[in-house]
């Protein structure tokens, strides 16, 4: 073999280490923030039971809520970890269920002037915000191990080492993603 074909097998065994590694390093971008996922999740959930508790001592009546937010709250925690698809979905209908308890929270002025209820809504909101940046970070990482899994010549790689593209993390309820209505009247 001569010299050319050397230093070109040199190049493309140069390459496909370049592309594993870059591709381990994207599926470890994608699964370390789907770890910011989880612990703002968990975070969340372990808040809903104080936020029931709550609501519950003023809202009496209101077991149809409360009892949906239960149920979604143990329908997240039976999600297998890492099936990111229904994992979304049961947030989703976690965050509906949660939406309506603070609708309920809105018929009571006492609850609503309660300061352990306001700290407690406080909490939420900022966990919606930290997930909601969480999210896309995720999704930032999921779509660059994605377009390194599908991009030629790292898809070669990717396919000979079974790289698999990552989910993203979506709101699958098409009325969370409508624009809210603004009158200035």
């Amino acid at each position: 073999m001569d010299i050319i074909g050397i230093v070109i097998l040199l190049a493309i065994a140069g390459y496909a280490i370049m592309a594993y590694n870059g591709l381990v390093n994207a599926r470890q971008m994608a699964r370390e923030a789907w770890s910011g996922i989880d612990v703002q999740l968990k975070r969340r959930a372990n808040l809903i039971p104080n936020l029931l508790a709550t609501v519950k001592g003023y809202a009496k009546h209101e077991s149809e809520t409360f009892e949906k937010v239960t149920e979604m709250r143990s329908r997240v925690g039976q999600v297998a970890s890492g099936d990111i698809a229904a994992r979304a979905q049961a947030e989703g209908m976690l965050s509906q269920a949660l939406g309506k308890l603070m609708m309920v929270a809105e018929n009571y002025p006492d609850l609503k002037a309660n300061e352990n209820f306001i700290e407690l809504q406080d909490q939420l909101g900022e966990m919606e915000s930290e997930i909601q940046m969480s999210r896309r970070y995720y999704n930032g990482a999921a779509r660059a191990l994605n377009v390194k899994v599908e991009s030629f010549p790292s898809n070669l790689i990717a396919n000979t080492f079974k790289f698999d593209q990552a989910d993203y993390f979506e709101i699958e309820n098409e009325a969370d993603r409508a624009l809210p209505e603004v009158s200035f009247e």
